[in-house]
């Protein structure tokens, strides 16, 4: 991993950022960890706010800083919205730290680096994977909605999020949802001429061109995971768990048809198409499978999971789309309770997935 020399770190803010220690805050639970590092609820301790500590690992790192905590920092730094999660400062621990088994974690630098967040209550899959639980088409549209407002706010000011599924959606007490984990995350030019890579996206919701093998994309990547993310709460369980990747575009041929010429131009030219392009016809298939769906829902995840991605629907025109402005009508993020469901302790949100 490519990282940045000591003394390097420029991003740009007044000398407040980093310069508090971690021990203002009191680590309550740990509600996360993977290969970023651990999560943290926390309290600060001069206020009482409660947030999250987003540990930084930094052991597999011989000198420096790593370059995708920065990218992340740095990307999270311009955004500010209603919809996307905030970053409230960066603080760091003065020594090495002991984990729960007394056991010194720490680097080189003998210390630890923290991203402290605002604090989400829950996320989106442990919501929805709670006994019993399924959403009305208020809440659905509701959570859609503020979802396609935060990704239109990133696309607009040209960042990819890259890792858009259920586990990495937030939503607090009062139902305001925020885009979260913006570690795969990157600006990208209007022009989609850099190459970038096509290992990104949970494979569940990663659109058929990254699994083609194209380095050159934009925003209707994220608009893919969308439709996966919409079918998925309407039909109440994940529409493509593919266990790999040739199954996952396998299960994606089914359900949309197989790509060629007429209904992707260009797909050819991709370069994996000639080793995973089926061997037998295969017709779109989404009417079909979900024709109990609402008629104006159909249609909106119809323009979500189009192949080409040059003819998917933007996150601006689907929140022009009738689905959101036929009865029932998106409620009111504050109008329905989500302290009932706080009564299975097990979903606390993780700020990665």
């Amino acid at each position: 991993m490519a990282v940045a020399a000591p003394g390097q770190l420029n991003l740009d803010e007044s000398p407040a950022w980093g310069s508090r220690s971690v021990d203002c805050f009191e680590k309550l639970e740990q509600i996360g960890e993977g290969t970023y590092g651990q999560v943290f609820m926390a309290r600060e301790i001069r206020t009482g706010e409660i947030v999250a500590l987003k540990k930084i690992r930094m052991d597999n790192e011989r000198e420096g800083f790593p370059i995708t905590a920065i990218r992340e920092i740095k990307i999270l730094k311009k955004l500010h919205h209603d919809n996307v999660i905030k970053l409230k400062e960066i603080v760091t621990s003065p020594g090495p730290e002991r984990d729960d088994h007394g056991k010194i974690d720490g680097n080189k630098y003998k210390g630890s680096i923290y991203m402290v967040f605002e604090y989400m209550d829950h996320d989106l899959t442990g919501l929805s994977d709670r006994p019993g639980m399924r959403f009305t088409v208020p809440q659905i549209k509701c959570y859609m909605r503020q979802l396609l407002t935060g990704l239109h706010y990133c696309h607009v000011n040209q960042v990819l999020h890259r890792d858009i599924k259920g586990s990495n959606l937030l939503i607090d007490n009062e139902g305001n949802l925020k885009l979260a984990d913006f570690g795969l995350a990157r600006s990208f030019s209007n022009d989609h001429n850099g190459n970038l890579t096509n290992r990104v996206i949970t494979l569940w919701y990663r659109p058929p061109e990254l699994l083609l093998g194209t380095t050159k994309y934009g925003p209707a990547v994220d608009m893919w995971s969308v439709g996966c993310i919409f079918a998925e709460l309407l039909h109440g369980k994940p529409i493509l768990p593919g266990k790999n990747e040739p199954e996952q575009l396998n299960k994606i041929f089914e359900l949309c048809g197989a790509p060629d010429e007429v209904n992707w131009p260009g797909v050819s030219k991709i370069p994996w198409y000639n080793n995973f392009k089926p061997s037998r016809p295969m017709k779109r298939r989404v009417r079909e499978t979900y024709k109990h769906f609402d008629r104006h829902a159909l249609e909106l995840l119809e323009r979500m999971l189009t192949l080409d991605p040059s003819q998917r629907i933007s996150a601006k025109d689907a929140l022009d789309a009738e689905y959101f402005w036929t009865d029932p009508l998106p409620c009111d993020p504050k109008r329905f309770d989500i302290h009932e469901f706080s009564i299975y302790a097990s979903s606390r949100s993780c700020m990665e997935g």
